[in-house]
């Protein structure tokens, strides 16, 4: 099967994408593609998910059922990656189920701790306000209290960490790739202001000091994780996460992604497709189909064929 054609034959939040960014369809035929998402699929199964109260789950970071002697316990059935996901499937934010489902998180839904701010005021972390930041750029909500808590949590070597503020003085990757992509699209959607654009494009000097991958003093490879693709990424970084922000940030490329661009590369099979190699364990609200650590993957080949599209077009 030509790799488009398996990718097609995926779930519509698969589809339109690959219209818009692979086979530069007409936009009425993306947009087609992209209504149906919130109407069949992936999407609305996780759509029906949310209860009345705005939730997924019972809980915002953590669901209510996850047991308080386990703190670190990730699950990702709950309302803050839940919403992630919708984005990742790219529900349309004017269909009236996802004006909805938003509008319930708006009204009624606040941080787990009591007294906490509202969902899109965000908290302290910023590796979840990063992924808050995405959430409200996309679906119109304001994200200016948040971007402002970025701005004042930045590091002293130009990126983020959410181990900042028990002492951690050095960046994160983890940490500084959901900050980057929440500046990213808040400033794409609203224009953005000349502080935060400057901090932005500071903070990418980070991963590409580091040519995405590798400790800067020694050259060594930072985590073989991140050598590794992975999908959902959560709030976790890898190579492909990395080249897929700049691919949007950086349309004219940079040198310094060539070799992370190569190691890319190297991972597609011989039938065109690339594998998931890396599950970020925890619970999730169900299986996409396909997707299973150590075989072919739709969402790693879209991303990864839009990347080298981008780094094909910036050769030379």
């Amino acid at each position: 099967m030509d790799v488009i054609d398996y990718l097609m034959d995926g779930d519509p939040a698969i589809r339109w994408q690959v219209l818009r960014d692979l086979t530069d369809a007409a936009p009425e035929e993306v947009a087609a593609e992209r209504a149906r998402v919130a109407a069949e699929g992936w999407g609305a199964r996780l759509l029906a998910l949310q209860a009345e109260d705005g939730m997924w789950d019972g809980g915002v970071y953590r669901p209510g059922w996850v047991d308080e002697s386990r703190p670190m316990y990730d699950a990702w059935t709950a309302t803050h990656f839940s919403l992630q996901q919708l984005v990742d499937f790219g529900v349309d934010p004017a269909d009236e189920r996802m004006r909805r489902a938003v509008a319930r998180v708006r009204d009624g839904v606040r941080w787990d701790q009591p007294g906490s701010p509202p969902y899109f005021d965000g908290e302290t972390e910023p590796c979840v306000n990063g992924v808050v930041l995405t959430i409200a750029a996309h679906v119109g909500e304001s994200g200016d209290a948040v971007v402002k808590t970025l701005l004042d949590s930045r590091l002293d070597d130009g990126g983020w960490n959410c181990w900042a503020e028990y002492g951690a003085t050095t960046s994160s990757l983890h940490s500084t790739i959901c900050v980057l992509e929440g500046l990213l699209d808040w400033e794409q959607a609203t224009g953005g202001t000349e502080e935060a654009r400057a901090v932005r494009i500071a903070a990418e000097e980070y991963l590409l000091d580091r040519r995405l991958f590798r400790r800067r003093n020694t050259g060594e490879v930072i985590d073989p994780r991140f050598t590794m693709t992975s999908y959902p990424v959560r709030w976790f970084y890898d190579v492909l996460r990395g080249l897929d922000y700049l691919r949007r940030a950086r349309p004219a490329g940079d040198p310094r992604c060539a070799e992370a661009i190569e190691l890319l590369r190297a991972k597609q099979g011989p039938d065109g497709a690339w594998r998931l190699e890396n599950t970020h364990e925890g619970p999730t609200p169900f299986e996409m189909d396909g997707e299973q650590e150590g075989f072919p993957s739709r969402w790693v080949t879209l991303r990864a064929l839009r990347v080298l599209r981008w780094a094909d077009a910036t050769r030379g």
